[in-house]
């Protein structure tokens, strides 16, 4: 990992994809116009309504369950694995469903309690567009995921969830023969990093292309299910609210569209992206919760000055009922976001992950907020203050530390994971590399470091901190000095709680913890090391990587 946001990756047979990235592969053409494809129009085959865009996608969803159960793009069937439909969350189970023409628009309207669904046809397009509205917590997750069958495309990415009789964490954690680990959960994207995720065979896509996540929760950089392959076959999934490292509390309403989108064999077609998907043709179809572009708003920052250039900066906003982000510009911070529902927000300036500004703005419908100038106070950023020496940099991620490279598509236990142990000594210049980005109770707690003062620095009190992105089962870090003195056990701050470390993700709750540390456990013999031990406490967690762990941001002993 770096300071700046994961790249896109790109190769045969697997494609997942940022809006910078877009230039990786051919892209297809623009969308079709509304003009009626031959073909078009829909029928009624007892079970299913089959939908047919006129331009080689012909599509079914089940009259009783609204699940999708037949993706057929130019003959050939790509729905299905493991005698399993494409659907919500696990499928809805007994539903209404029911078809409307309007003109050129085939919608398709699933009810199940007080969820809606909706799956939307244009003639000679190859997508087909979905909206959820979920209303409550009836149904628990929120997530769609297209089930496609084995054997169309390959299975090459080294993060695949392949299924071995190896299973090392819940159900969902495998094993290879080689020691490397797989599982559904290693994306390695945040959601900030791609507009897209699918496959391609370099003559056929299969993508879904994400909707702006307003509804969904946990931010710009949540990480969460992507897509996974195995044996018989594989899922891709537009995740809208999934608990697993969940910052946020669930936000409800209509979410998307977010598109299934075939092409042959090129990137979906730039206009599906989120920033730039615009779907008037959808204004009078009577979707619940959806709102026209022409009542929601937009935000425009004029720049931002006190930024650290060596990162990325973004902008997010949030509220109980939306969220929204957008970079901003490198050259001198002006942020533009589009789209939003009116309401108050908090506006949240990141230096990479780490929250440095924020303020509140009021967002109305057809109007455009304009936000002067942002100067970042040199206090709001832990980097601008004056250290003795300093481990890692203040960017909210773990980025640089001992395996934070794998930590987002392997788990710890992988054979490629450097060694979780090993001491650190400032002044080596590898004190960053050497520092592991996770720290547990049960396999590596005590780290020490070891670093000399001058006799004037030892000769006054000094605060340490350590900031952390995130904790599993409260783990926080309680220090020793010199093996005289020893800190308080801090109180834990709010994280997820459930599993993170394990499951690709180090983002939580930023904090930092401080600790004021006497000149009377500083060693005067400025030949000799000063020993710092940093032990994981924590009564909650189970043993090894399940055992209560923290993942780390930085460390500095301030002048």
């Amino acid at each position: 990992m770096s300071g700046s946001p994961d790249s896109a990756v790109t190769r045969r047979g697997f494609v997942v994809g940022a809006a910078a990235a877009a230039g990786s592969v051919a892209l297809a053409g623009p969308l079709a116009t509304a003009a009626s494809a031959a073909g078009f129009g829909w029928s009624d085959d007892g079970s299913n309504y089959v939908v047919d865009t006129g331009a080689g996608l012909v599509f079914k969803v089940s009259k009783t369950t609204g699940d999708l159960t037949s993706l057929a793009y130019k003959g050939t069937e790509y729905q299905g694995y493991g005698g399993k439909n494409s659907h919500i969350e696990s499928g809805l189970g007994s539903s209404t469903v029911t078809l409307a023409q309007s003109g050129s628009t085939i919608l398709i309207s699933v009810t199940h309690g007080t969820l809606r669904h909706y799956y939307a046809a244009r003639s000679g397009e190859n997508n087909v567009y979905l909206w959820t509205n979920k209303a409550d917590s009836s149904v628990s997750a929120t997530r769609y995921i297209v089930r496609v069958r084995a054997g169309l495309f390959l299975n090459d990415q080294p993060d695949s969830y392949t299924y071995t009789t190896s299973t090392i964490e819940a159900s969902d954690m495998f094993a290879k023969s080689d020691g490397q680990t797989r599982s559904k959960h290693y994306s390695k994207l945040r959601a900030i990093d791609y507009d897209y995720i699918g496959w391609t065979t370099g003559s056929v896509g299969l993508w879904i292309v994400r909707s702006n996540h307003e509804k969904a929760s946990g931010g710009p950089f949540y990480r969460s299910l992507l897509r996974h392959q195995s044996a018989d076959g594989g899922g891709l999934y537009e995740i809208l609210y999934y608990g697993e490292n969940q910052t946020e509390d669930e936000r409800y309403g209509l979410q998307g569209p977010y598109v299934i989108a075939f092409t042959d064999g090129g990137a979906p077609s730039s206009a599906l992206y989120h920033g730039t998907l615009t779907t008037p043709w959808a204004d009078s179809l009577g979707i619940a919760g959806y709102v026209p572009d022409s009542g929601r708003g937009r935000v425009a920052g004029v720049g931002i000055t006190g930024r650290d250039t060596a990162y990325p900066y973004t902008v997010g906003l949030a509220n109980g009922a939306a969220q929204y982000w957008a970079a901003a510009r490198a050259s001198d911070g002006y942020f533009s976001v589009s789209r939003i529902l009116p309401g108050v927000y908090t506006l949240t300036v990141y230096k990479g992950e780490l929250a440095v500004y924020s303020t509140q703005v009021t967002v109305s419908a057809g109007a455009t907020t304009t936000v002067n100038t942002i100067a970042i106070p040199s206090s709001n950023d832990p980097s601008t203050a004056t250290a003795i020496w300093r481990i890692g940099d203040w960017n909210g991620t773990p980025s640089g530390f001992k395996n934070a490279d794998l930590m987002t598509y392997a788990h710890p236990s992988d054979v490629r994971a450097a060694s979780w142990t090993g001491n650190v000594v400032i002044g080596s210049g590898a004190e960053r590399s050497a520092f592991p980005c996770y720290l547990w109770k049960d396999v590596n707690s005590g780290l020490l470091v070891y670093f000399r003062l001058t006799a004037a620095q030892a000769a006054a009190a000094h605060t340490l901190r350590i900031g952390v992105t995130t904790a599993y089962a409260n783990g926080r870090p309680q220090i020793t000095v010199n093996d005289t003195w020893t800190s308080a056990i801090p109180a834990p701050p709010t994280q997820p709680s459930t599993r993170s470390l394990t499951v690709g993700s180090y983002r939580g709750n930023n904090h930092t913890f401080t600790y004021s540390v006497p000149a009377s456990a500083w060693r005067t013999d400025t030949g000799q090391y000063n020993v710092l031990k940093i032990n994981v406490v924590s009564g909650s967690g189970t043993t090894g990587y399940l055992s209560a762990g923290t993942a780390i941001d930085a460390i500095d002993l301030l002048a």
